[in-house]
């Protein structure tokens, strides 16, 4: 059997608790890795991943999410201490549609405000074309989001190497996020670390995707629990 064999074999035996490592000139050997007693969680939050599954979840029409609270009630409620609050959101461009990017631009300062690390960036539009029943092709103009997935997961992979956490709760269920729970993984078994990496989102029966990231602990939001960390401001009524 190869060392390369026998560190895969202990590797499964004995992750996540423990991994292996070569030291230079002695081979491969076992290190026990320990859970830490007090786990410090960070939470990222997408913003428009988390509305629209809010939204099949629980039929709220716009973001009334406080996410500090609903942050500070997930890692309550498994034991951990929270640290650090990331959101990540696109904004829709004010002239296009004036009274979402005056909601967005509110909530966001209130959220900085909180002392959550806020990171938007405007939507990119493009035309997109529709086959109606009737043969005939209408277009419209649409935005997408942009390079949000890609910011939130280099916030994950920088933190977790600079040792900012021991728990990271992604709130979304963009499968996308699977290789950096992976990355994740390895940089824990790399520097023989506890790490522990879970996505939440919302749960209801009208819910039709009920799976959280791969690779990651699954944390379902009840409507009891969301609707107990509700933004009480509705940055609607605000005039732009």
């Amino acid at each position: 059997m190869t060392l390369r064999q026998t560190r895969t074999i202990l590797l499964t035996l004995f992750a996540p608790h423990s991994t292996c490592q070569k030291w230079p000139g002695w081979g491969y050997f076992l290190l026990m890795i320990t859970e830490p007693a007090i786990k410090r969680a960070v939470t990222f939050v997408d913003g428009q991943n988390l509305f629209y599954a809010v939204r099949e979840a629980f039929g709220y029409t716009y973001p009334n999410y406080d996410v500090l609270a609903l942050s500070r009630s997930i890692c309550l409620s498994h034991g951990w201490r929270l640290s650090d609050v990331y959101f990540y959101t696109g904004i829709p461009d004010s002239a296009d549609k004036p009274s979402w990017h005056h909601f967005w631009s509110a909530k966001l300062r209130s959220m900085s405000r909180q002392g959550i690390r806020v990171f938007s960036r405007p939507l990119r539009y493009r035309i997109r074309p529709v086959k109606l029943p009737d043969g005939s092709t209408y277009t419209f103009r649409t935005g997408q989001e942009k390079g949000i997935d890609v910011r939130l997961s280099l916030d994950v992979v920088r933190k977790a190497m600079k040792n900012e956490f021991d728990v990271a709760v992604l709130f979304t269920q963009d499968q996308d996020l699977s290789e950096v729970a992976e990355e994740i993984r390895e940089i824990a078994r790399e520097e023989g670390r506890w790490i522990l990496v879970a996505s939440a989102y919302p749960v209801s029966p009208t819910t039709s995707n009920r799976r959280g990231v791969n690779k990651t602990d699954w944390i379902k939001i009840d409507r009891s629990t969301y609707d107990a960390c509700i933004d009480p401001y509705d940055y609607r009524s605000e005039s732009p």
